[in-house]
């Protein structure tokens, strides 16, 4: 396109056992729109996102007035921090901010904190549980973790070793380490920790059980975390609670939901930065 770009799913890269309906990858791309949309209008282009659905979105790229704030010198910080935090509480104005950045795109953000956050670890342990009692997922995982840094180069993407505090190791020991160690108690009490130790856990809802409503989602949960890194804070998901169909249900039923579809859902608090997974360059994902 001569004034945008064209943002669409690369259905070669599912993730087809952890997500079938492809949930994720939409809401994916609406995270890569919203950082794209906050930095052209930095660089003095309009960033216009156009109506979203299955085959993606379009991005607007006009001259207009540079808007440069806090959200786009956040884009190279952001990242999902996988570890303890310090289990300090957000101020209810600090959680009135980061949910005013969903309700932009329609999206409600549900706030759980203290005795309240236990019923959703619930569901998290038992989404979790699942997962690893299903060797499909257990592979899927593996296919996608890169267990020391030369892998995670030569690949550009996937879940660096490193940032889930793991230690690193050559490829072919690092698979027999993930297959001798990965153990459903030890993971579910990792997840128990560090839920506990965080300020709360957000639920995000969006308008509507679909690709659009899933690419908002995206687009909301970026602007958040953007937010969140602006005022210091990290976040990382624990999307296990949704994940799983018959466990999202019970989430559902949890936040008295009705028919509407929790999207994502992810902790939030304050602790020190954890290693970054690397990422594939722009001409890689651009044609």
């Amino acid at each position: 396109m001569a004034d945008g770009l064209a943002i669409a799913p690369d259905f070669s890269r599912r993730t087809p056992v952890v997500d079938p309906d492809d949930h994720h990858l939409y809401a994916s791309l609406g995270c890569a729109a919203e950082s794209l949309s906050i930095a052209a209008r930095a660089r003095g282009l309009s960033g216009e996102i156009g109506e979203a659905g299955a085959e993606g979105l379009i991005a607007t790229l006009r001259p207009a007035q540079p808007e440069i704030g806090a959200l786009f010198a956040a884009i190279p910080e952001r990242q999902c921090t996988r570890s303890a935090y310090d289990g300090t509480r957000l101020t209810s104005e600090e959680v009135g901010v980061l949910a005013a950045e969903a309700k932009v795109h329609g999206v409600t953000a549900i706030w759980r904190e203290g005795a309240a956050v236990e019923p959703i670890l619930d569901l998290v342990i038992a989404g979790n549980t699942r997962q690893m009692e299903n060797p499909a997922f257990v592979a899927e995982l593996r296919k996608w973790i890169r267990f020391n840094g030369a892998q995670a180069a030569r690949t550009g993407d996937g879940l660096y070793a490193a940032v889930s505090g793991n230690p690193t190791a050559p490829e072919t020991i690092g698979r027999i380490l993930f297959d001798a160690f990965f153990r459903i108690g030890p993971e579910n009490d990792k997840y128990a920790r560090h839920i506990r130790s965080s300020a709360g856990i957000f639920t995000l809802v969006a308008p509507s059980n679909d690709p659009a409503g899933w690419i908002a989602a995206g687009r909301a949960y970026q602007r958040m975390a953007l937010r969140a890194t602006a005022m210091g804070l990290r976040n990382a998901f624990v999307n296990q609670s949704v994940e799983e169909p018959a466990v999202r249900a019970d989430l559902a039923s949890l936040l008295d939901l009705d028919e509407m579809r929790p999207n994502l859902v992810f902790r939030v608090g304050r602790a020190p930065p954890m290693p970054r997974s690397l990422r594939r360059l722009p001409e890689a994902v651009m044609n």
